[in-house]
């Protein structure tokens, strides 16, 4: 499953990505955890330094060697210099799955060991002095996509992203490479706004989309949401002195987080698995042309020098029966 936690600056969503991350980790699942977010806070909350998770290689990096890996044998792309952030795969391509050792990961993803379990994280890389003016949080959040477009994944293994505050997601097709966001909401307008946006947003491209209130402090925060957000409120994360411990820098066991809380967990896991039987392949891989054949006449074509159209390949469909090779 792959899945995006999401959420206005400050609600909370990279600490609670970070605790749904270790929970799945703890379990024995296989995990990759990707940082989309331009502040990039995911490493330091799964418990790395700050020195370790400015150490982390930036996919942005790497997008030319990422390129030329997925291409393959491709024979509607005749080189990594002709993809961008969209260009869909098709027979020939490479193939990512979750658990399997490859290039990408090789140069791209660092393991991260947890108290009870580990991870791979992959991250976009932090905005540099060279980016200012020059560049925008979607240069740097194309090499997720383009990951996401040519993986796949099956049930019960995770691909867990913390995207970017606010709803700028939506200016990419990054937002329908999910088969399932939470956006956590804090019980104020702001919070709310954000979720008003997201629903907007979603409901034209079939984006499953569940609340998970955080920093509920009584019944009136509670009755707020409901009142609010109605069935979309799945879970509330209360209070908890196990994330402030892990603000304050400390490392606690995630078996010491409060029972309430890893209920709330286990909620948003059970959601993901139920939400499993609802992937449609060829949904997802008509999305994925939508938006290439958008960004090729927006500004693709003209950069590329090509007809980025001529990429699609209209007999392919990503689907799970192509999880036991790495070529499509």
């Amino acid at each position: 499953m792959k899945i995006a936690f999401v959420g206005k600056g400050g609600s909370g969503k990279t600490t609670l990505s970070a605790l749904f991350i270790r929970h799945l980790a703890a379990a024995g699942y296989p995990v990759i955890a990707v940082d989309a977010d331009i502040n990039q806070h995911l490493g330091p909350a799964l418990g790395l330094s700050d020195d370790q998770a400015a150490d982390l290689p930036s996919l942005g990096a790497q997008l030319p060697q990422i390129k030329e890996y997925l291409r393959g044998g491709n024979p509607l792309i005749g080189s990594a210099d002709e993809m961008i952030k969209t260009t869909p795969p098709g027979r020939g391509s490479r193939l990512l799955r979750i658990v399997e050792e490859n290039p990408v990961y090789a140069s791209c993803a660092r393991p991260i060991a947890l108290d009870e379990g580990s991870v791979r994280l992959l991250a976009t890389g932090a905005f540099t002095e060279e980016d200012l003016g020059v560049a925008c949080y979607h240069s740097k959040v194309g090499a997720v996509e383009l990951l996401l477009n040519h993986l796949v994944d099956g049930q019960e293994e995770y691909v867990v992203t913390d995207m970017t505050a606010g709803s700028d997601s939506f200016a990419s097709g990054l937002f329908t490479r999910f088969d399932l966001t939470f956006l956590v909401a804090e019980p104020t307008r702001k919070g709310i706004s954000v979720y008003r946006q997201y629903k907007e947003y979603a409901r034209d491209f079939d984006v499953a989309l569940h609340v998970v209130g955080n920093k509920v402090q009584g019944p009136d925060d509670l009755a707020f949401l409901r009142r609010e957000v109605g069935d979309d409120l799945l879970a509330v994360f209360g209070q908890s002195d196990w994330v402030r411990r892990l603000e304050q820098g400390a490392e606690p066991p995630l078996q010491l987080l409060e029972p309430a809380n890893r209920a709330v967990l286990e909620t948003l896991k059970q959601q993901a698995d139920r939400a499993h039987a609802d992937r449609d392949p060829q949904r997802y891989t008509a999305q994925a042309v939508t938006f290439h054949l958008r960004n090729a006449q927006s500004w693709g074509n003209a950069k590329v020098g090509i007809d980025l159209g001529s990429q699609i390949d209209p007999g392919f469909v990503l689907g799970a029966d192509q999880r036991d090779g790495a070529h499509a």
